[in-house]
Parts: structure tokens; sequence; C-alpha cells
């Protein structure tokens, strides 16, 4: 397989060219619960479209109820496919995903959708893959409301299991250098009755308040705040 060498991080996060930027993920990239603003990613996008200084080009290929091994199989295909002019690659990969692996299917204590160690040792290889293609940035999951479970009649979500599952990313990336933005932890200091009303009524998905909220913690975010 042709990997790209790895551009200095740094380097590309100060500079101020227009970046080729693509999104992969799961339904917190795509957007669902947001039919205002098409979730965070297409807010972002059409920011950067209204600007003279910063007009980035951002991809979202993100898909509803992926997981980190459907992510893995289609992100060089996808990477490669957005390179416009000249088949130049993008310069950037936002991945954002996991929250599917921690769900518990059929009741609360059930089988994980994707056993914990699995999970560990595949999203150590996404991020391996990730970050031979260009500089790789992590946005982290939001906490469910528990009080609405299950999803779809089926998937049961918790905090415990969440915790588990972002940690284990959160680990992953500190050891590959890579950022790390923990939405979990964000959403969860700032109490109950805010994340509930900055979800939609599945209890899963931001609602049009809560990407909004994602976009500000994300434009706060100190590696976004150079670009």
């Amino acid at each position: 397989m042709q990997t790209l060498a790895k551009p200095n991080q740094t380097t590309l996060f100060s500079c101020s060219r227009q970046l080729k930027i693509v999104a992969l993920g799961d339904s917190l990239v795509y957007g669902y619960g947001d039919p205002i603003g098409g979730g965070w990613i297409e807010r972002l996008r059409r920011q950067w479209m209204g600007s003279e200084t910063n007009s980035h080009t951002l991809y979202n290929l993100g898909i509803r109820g992926d997981r980190v091994i459907q992510v893995a199989d289609r992100l060089e295909q996808e990477f490669r496919l957005r390179g416009e002019l000249k088949n130049k690659v993008p310069d950037l990969i936002i991945l954002s995903v996991g929250v599917n692996d921690s769900a518990r299917l059929s009741r609360p204590d059930g089988k994980s959708f994707t056993d914990f160690d699995t999970f560990t040792g595949q999203i150590s290889l996404l991020l391996a893959q990730a970050e031979q293609l260009c500089p790789v940035i992590f946005v982290g999951m939001i906490p469910v409301d528990e009080s609405k479970m299950p999803f779809l009649d089926c998937f049961y979500y918790n905090h415990f299991d969440q915790y588990r599952y972002k940690e284990a990313t959160k680990k992953a990336c500190l050891e590959k250098n890579i950022p790390y933005l923990d939405l979990f932890e964000l959403w969860m200091n700032r109490g109950k009755e805010w994340e509930r009303s900055h979800l939609s009524e599945d209890g899963l998905h931001p609602n049009t308040q809560g990407y909004q909220a994602i976009l500000e913690d994300v434009l706060n975010w100190e590696p976004f705040s150079h670009l």
C-alpha cells in the first residue's frame, strides 16, 4: 500500500494557506439531528466558504451507524478521492467515531457492539493508518441521555461504557501525538440539564443547539485556532 510522508503537524496548523480537509466518522460528523444547520461540519464548511482569509475546503464523509472498523475500511479510498487539482491529496483528516462501538445490544447488560479489547486494537490501527496519510485530529463523542435508551429499541448506550471507549481512544491519540478533543468531559461538566437541552429527542444525537455548541468547542480548541 502506497503511503505519504507525514507533514509536520505544527507547521500545518500554523500556516495560513487554504487547506483541503476530510472529516470521517459517524452521525456526529454527518450531522443527524440538525435540520437547520446540518451539523457542526456543515456549519464549519459554510463558515469557511464565506471567509476571505480561511476559505478551506471541507468534505463531510460521515455515515450514520459507522463504527471504527467501517471508517478504517473506507479511510484511504475516501482520502485519495478528495485530492481535487493535479491529484493532490487532502492536508488534514478529522476523525470522530466510537460511540456506536460502545453500545450494548438488546438489553442494558448485553454484549457490546464492539468488544472493548477488539475496539482498542481497532482504534489504534485506524489512527496508525490515518497518520500515514496526513496530519490527524480527533473529535470525541458526546454523552447520551441514558433515560432515553434504548435507541431504535435495540441499542443501549450508557455513560460508563462511553467513558471506557473514549478514554481508550484518548490514550491511543496521546500515544501517537494526535490532538483529541474530549467533548464527553466538556459536556458532562456542564450538567445534566444543559446536556439534555442540547440533545435530540432520541437522547443520542445533538440537536440544533448541540451542534452549534460542538462547533464553538471545536473553534475554541487550540489545534483549530491556527487554521
